[in-house]
């Protein structure tokens, strides 16, 4: 029987440049590995052993077929075929980076007794380094799987070429183009080719090395997303450069691990501009515009505080520009509300600060989509527009030809629903713990025999259970006092307390809780982490305060013995992490409340209708 997989695949990688133009060869799976980088977090990676029958060669699949994996599809033994990928040079070895593939119909048996093509490559190149030296660059023509492949053996020349034909000006090579899915610390040449999305204000800093300046921009192409960073000299040679909107062909920067406390970008790597950086304007268009996943407004009821969320609606009114007066630095900070609303019928605030709220006009009344605004519950819901969110007005997209059809045919007529407080504690004393029923609360033991937050997704339920025992050690984190609401964890260097997110010092910081809580019930235990608004429910004191009379000496464990032994209804989200390689579940509580017995005595009674009748 002829074998189905494509004999030489494996060779002709290894001696090309970058991937063969027209060759979808069939592989098979000798082996499956997750391969995360140290300290990265985000979703997994996992390598591949692939073999064409007579070698095998290393590869790695794009995060989007992370679910092949964990259903098997993609296991050993399996035959696939390459749809989409490209190849790449890391510290010596080729790697094939999967995008796109398909699975082929096999019997599940191993094919040929394939050899490591690197180690015969490598010591074959040895024994001929200085013959090859001082010969031209040969041409290597293959026939492959019944596909002709021509390739220059000279690294760098198809990554010129391709970004020539794309629209760059094709100047020194540094590596084959590439996409952002499958850029990490481990490639050494690469080229991106990716539309400015987001791009900050210019920020300033000073601290111990002295004072700086950096700035960030979002990158973005067909397979993902991107942060890019750049410091000092690096703001003077780009920040003008890079304009929102446009397309760059981006080379010879360094890929780090990404810093998540300063970026809402889905990428657990993030670049860093460095001296040798290059940066190409690009005239092609093909890369896509940015993705927005909108949430109606009348869906942000639902929605909880301090997610962030991308909506898309009509400028009904623009406020008067304000200000208001940091409690820490005693300065105005300029801000501006605005009211959005689109065809469901309701209304939202939307704050916008700093430059943005000083230079924001809508006299037309126009459409501007949002990408990554926070929600808040001043007012019952409300939105906030920070820094590494993004608004385009008029956007080319069909939600906003939709929106702005109905606008102008009914929709300035239409009498809106506003977000109250009123309507969240409505929502909060209805059913038990925020109109959750009665029969949807689960046990703890049924939380963890239906292995919620076991997988990839992020699960939610509802249970009541009683505080056993809460720590007392480390209950709160310094915080930053910006009143846009940073939050994030500041540190005191000695002439003030830094937020390196906001590039700011503060003389004291505003405590936050972050509080672990042992909570129980007939069926077992489990620990949950609390947040500052549920954990000031639950102790009755601001962590501020607490921390206050901490520092004064007054015994503080008052406050937790009064907590324990409460009895609560905790609405509850369940994620996977892992410890110390490890796979565990991670429960937060999302909102708190006191049981509502009136409610759970009449399921009962309901429960054993049931079982008389």
């Amino acid at each position: 029987m002829a074998s189905p997989l494509t004999a030489g695949f494996c060779e002709l990688v290894f001696n090309s440049a970058e991937a063969p133009e027209g060759v979808e060869p069939i592989l098979q799976i000798l082996s499956v590995k997750k391969i995360n980088a140290p300290g990265a977090s985000g979703q997994d990676r996992y390598r591949l052993i692939l073999s064409d029958g007579k070698h095998f060669i290393q590869a790695m699949i794009a995060t989007q077929l992370n679910p092949m994996v964990e259903s098997k599809e993609i296991d050993k033994n399996v035959l696939i075929k390459l749809t989409g990928y490209v190849t790449n040079a890391v510290q010596g070895r080729k790697l094939v980076i999967i995008l796109q593939l398909e699975t082929v119909p096999w019997n599940g048996e191993k094919i040929g007794n394939p050899t490591n093509l690197e180690q015969a490559q490598n010591a074959g190149g040895a024994s001929n380094q200085s013959t090859s030296a001082a010969a031209p660059a040969p041409v290597v023509k293959q026939e492959v799987g019944g596909f002709q492949a021509r390739q220059q053996s000279n690294a760098g020349r198809g990554g010129a070429q391709a970004r020539a034909a794309a629209g760059g000006r094709g100047k020194q090579e540094v590596g084959p183009l590439y996409p952002i899915e499958g850029l990490s610390p481990y490639q050494n040449k690469w080229t991106i080719k990716a539309r400015v999305t987001q791009k900050s204000d210019i920020k300033h800093y000073s601290n111990q090395r002295g004072e700086g300046k950096l700035f960030s921009v979002t990158f973005m192409d067909e397979t993902g997303e991107i942060r890019a960073t750049g410091f000092n000299e690096a703001v003077d040679n780009f920040y003008n450069l890079l304009e929102e909107g446009k397309v760059f062909f981006i080379s010879r920067a360094r890929i780090n691990i990404a810093k998540k406390q300063f970026s809402n970008v889905n990428n657990e790597y993030e670049i860093m501009f460095e001296n040798q950086t290059e940066i190409e304007p690009c005239d092609d268009d093909s890369v896509p515009q940015v993705k927005f996943n909108f949430k109606g407004i009348d869906d942000l009821g639902n929605t909880q505080k301090d997610e962030l969320c991308d909506v898309i609606g009509i400028v009904k009114e623009v406020g008067e520009l304000g200000s208001v007066t940091s409690k820490a630095t005693n300065k105005p900070f300029a801000k501006r509300d605005i009211q959005l609303v689109d065809s469901s019928g309701h209304s939202v605030r939307l704050t916008l600060w700093g430059k943005q709220a000083e230079t924001f006009q809508a006299d037309d009344q126009p459409v501007i989509a949002f990408k990554g605004v926070k929600v808040g519950d001043f007012g019952g819901r409300s939105l906030s527009m920070f820094s590494s969110a993004t608004m385009s007005v008029n956007p080319d997209i069909p939600e906003a030809h939709a929106l702005r059809g109905w606008f102008d045919a009914e929709g300035r007529n239409t009498q809106f629903q506003q977000y109250t407080s009123a309507m969240n504690n409505a929502a909060g004393a209805s059913g038990a713990a925020g109109g959750v029923k009665p029969s949807e609360i689960k046990t703890i033991g049924e939380a963890k025999d239906e292995g919620l937050g076991m997988s990839e997704k992020t699960d939610y339920f509802t249970t009541t259970a009683t505080i056993a025992f809460i720590k007392q050690e480390t209950f709160s984190y310094p915080a930053c006092a910006n009143p846009e609401g940073c939050n994030k964890k500041v540190v005191d260097d000695g002439s003030g307390w830094l937020c390196e997110k906001c590039d700011k010092k503060w003389d004291a910081p505003i405590h936050r809780y972050i509080l672990s809580l042992n909570v129980m019930d007939h069926t077992g235990s489990f620990w949950i982490t609390l947040f500052n608004d549920q954990a000031e429910q639950v102790l009755e004191v601001s962590a501020n305060e607490l921390m206050r009379l901490k520092d004064e000496g007054s015994d503080i464990n008052s406050y937790f013995q009064k907590a324990t032994g409460k009895t609560l209804t905790l609405q509850m989200m369940a994620k996977q992490d892992s410890f110390n390689d490890q796979p565990r579940v991670r429960y937060t509580c999302r909102k708190a409340n006191v049981p509502d017995y009136r409610a759970d005595s009449a399921h009962l009674i309901n429960l054993i209708n049931q079982m008389n009748v």
